[in-house]
């Protein structure tokens, strides 16, 4: 059966979203405040790696997919899914703002047996806490009068083995009937949908996911710099590890944490453990460790161009390999290698990247530049962007430091070569 599905937030979440449903026959209405992002989806064209704009114009030429900046576009929608950020303010506690506009905005066109889903991720209790109350303020009940259930996105961009799709879904609904009604709707289009017994099970599912790797890579990253003082090889343990077949999990370390989850979730349960008189020691600990890395990436390139090149930072100049937080997608959100150029250039050098996903950084008044190694007193590795020949790099540069083991066996032999 096709339904009508409004999603709100046509960003990385809810542009794959709107693709999964609509390409399983559902009626797609995009809502978002950015005229640009609306007019470019109404023209077919996709600004998510991983939704390709043919898929894109495919849905718009056949009618299942339409963008809007008209909230007066959810009265005529089934079901409603808010898929908006959800960032830490400056004092690092949950901002909620975006998405309780948005439901605010919900609540003066709600009807009787509508179903609302949020998408974002949040700490338990905001769906029953914060959305029921506000959309209860349009003199309809939840659970009687309409759905609303929480489901998680699990969106890992630049993926093609787990999809939006393919990724088993989390559903947990205000009631029995509310789960049931949201799981019936998702399993239209996604290959497994699991149901979970309330919305803060399933809000806290998703904090554990993303707690789960950023205590992981805090661990490695820890080991990371221990092994520089102990002068080993981190990457080394790393692959000897992995060949135990059970009982290890690899994870690898890095420059720090980047994307709009790792970075931000774990703060979402500290934050709500402490009215619970809790004190989530562990979880804050990692996020210090993952914090702390740009930090130590700056002491590495300053001991490298110091001891492999007789320079100081100040004054040098540095290239930057990718400056998206993972490898081959466009996202700069949280990346950690904004924060090393803020660093950098506090410390007088001057800062270039090379990023063949992201042609500009407005806010740090650079653009991409050519990839020319032997143009800078030093190159940074610090996403390894796939397009990139990392073995001509090492032969043309002066001096290298290498934050992802991009340049594998030939970082470990060349005396040039710095890794983390």
């Amino acid at each position: 059966m096709s339904e009508t599905i409004a999603i709100i937030g046509a960003g990385y979440v809810g542009v794959p979203l709107a693709d999964t449903f609509g390409q399983a026959g559902h009626s797609i209405v995009l809502v978002d405040i950015q005229p640009g992002r609306v007019d470019r989806l109404n023209r077919g064209e996709s600004y998510v790696d991983d939704v390709p704009s043919e898929r894109v114009k495919e849905l718009v030429d056949a009618g299942r997919l339409r963008a809007t900046l008209d909230y007066d576009e959810l009265r005529d929608a089934d079901a409603i899914m808010i898929a908006l950020p959800t960032p830490l303010s400056d004092q690092r506690e949950p901002d909620l703002s975006i998405v309780l506009d948005a439901t605010r905005g919900i609540a003066q066109r709600l009807r009787k047996g509508q179903l609302v889903v949020l998408e974002s991720t949040t700490y338990p209790g905001t769906t029953r806490e914060s959305l029921q109350p506000i959309l209860e303020e349009s003199g309809l009940k939840a659970g009687e009068d309409f759905n609303l259930a929480f489901s998680p996105e699990r969106v890992d961009p630049g993926r093609e083995d787990w999809t939006t799709k393919s990724t088993p879904k989390i559903v947990g609904g205000l009631t029995d009937a509310c789960t049931q009604r949201a799981v019936e709707l998702y399993e239209t289009a996604l290959d497994t949908v699991l149901p979970v017994s309330s919305p803060e099970a399933a809000e806290l599912t998703k904090l554990l996911e993303n707690i789960f790797r950023s205590v992981n890579i805090a661990l490695v990253n820890e080991l990371a710099q221990l092994c520089d003082r102990m002068g080993l090889d981190v990457w080394e343990i790393v692959d000897a590890a992995a060949t135990k077949p059970f009982g290890f999990m690899r994870f690898e370390p890095g420059p720090g944490l980047g994307g709009h989850c790792l970075p931000v979730d774990p703060f979402y349960l500290s934050w709500k453990a402490r009215q619970y008189d809790f004190y989530t020691e562990f979880i804050e600990l990692a996020g210090k460790v993952n914090a702390n890395m740009p930090y130590f990436c700056r002491s590495l390139i300053s001991q490298a161009l110091n001891h492999g090149r007789e320079l100081s930072l100040k004054g040098s100049k540095i290239l930057l390999l990718g400056v998206t937080y993972k490898a081959d997608v466009q996202d700069t959100r949280e990346s950690p290698a904004l924060k090393l150029i803020e660093l950098l250039r506090n410390g007088g050098a001057e800062i270039a990247y090379h990023d063949p996903h992201v042609p500009e950084l407005p806010k740090h008044g650079l653009s991409s530049v050519a990839l020319e190694p032997d143009a800078y007193d030093c190159v940074a590795i610090v996403t390894a962007h796939s397009a990139i020949d990392y073995d001509e790099v090492v032969e043309r540069a002066h001096l290298v430091v290498d934050f992802r083991n991009a340049t594998g066996r030939n970082g470990h032999v060349n005396g040039k070569v710095w890794k983390l």
